[in-house]
């Protein structure tokens, strides 16, 4: 059996970050692992979670990383493509903080270069959503970016299951028909949650991985 785990929003939170990567090395001893997007921001420890994710995976692990709304402003922000106020209000200044002043180069050129989606036989990995209205192939990076699913849509989209983050709630995970919703509101005080996929079954997730925000739990 292979495992997919596909973590939600972390925000700059590395303890529950750290937590969660044990729990996915404790369930096995190889998979991958993609991340969603929206690493940074508002969280005390941005610095450290791009540290984390630049380092890579342990041995026999792969690891995705996909492009969230906030790499892409704060990447705006740099090379003048968005507002650097509107990033700054959104938690860009607890990421700057956390680097002890501008972000460096080597971040940023690591966050230009993300993906805005992964695709796999039986699953969508993006970080906020897609629009069945346009073939997969056509979606725009605003949609990708920062789309937000009607909280009772259940699509087909594609024949696929939909995973993403981007619209926070304590409530979360949820799967409703044929997409899940993995962000759990960690910097909100809520959890950090990854969705486990057996990679060779279609369909909904075969379990979660929660860490609380604070504490061992």
């Amino acid at each position: 059996m292979a495992y997919i785990f596909a973590v939600g929003d972390i925000h700059g939170c590395i303890d529950p970050m750290n937590r969660l990567l044990a729990r996915i090395e404790a369930y096995t001893s190889t998979g991958t692992v993609v991340f969603l997007g929206d690493y940074i921001d508002r969280g005390p420890d941005s610095s450290a979670v791009l540290d984390r994710l630049m380092a890579g995976p342990p041995t026999d692990f792969s690891w995705i990383c996909l492009m969230g709304n906030h790499e892409d402003m704060m990447c705006g922000a740099y090379d003048g493509r968005s507002d650097r106020d509107m990033w700054l209000n959104n938690g860009g200044l607890e990421t700057e903080m956390s680097f002890g002043g501008k972000v460096p180069a080597e971040y940023l050129d690591w966050a230009a270069r993300l993906p805005l989606i992964h695709v796999d036989t039986h699953r969508i990995f993006v970080h906020a959503g897609v629009l069945p209205l346009f073939p997969l192939d056509k979606q725009s990076p605003r949609d990708l970016l920062w789309h937000r699913f009607p909280p009772d849509e259940a699509g087909d989209y594609w024949n696929r299951h939909v995973v993403h983050g981007h619209t926070p709630s304590k409530s979360n995970p949820v799967t409703i028909g044929n997409r899940t919703n993995v962000d759990a509101a960690c910097v909100f005080g809520g959890k950090l949650v990854c969705a486990v996929f057996d990679d060779a079954i279609a369909g909904a997730p075969i379990d979660f991985i929660e860490v609380a925000a604070t504490g061992d739990a």
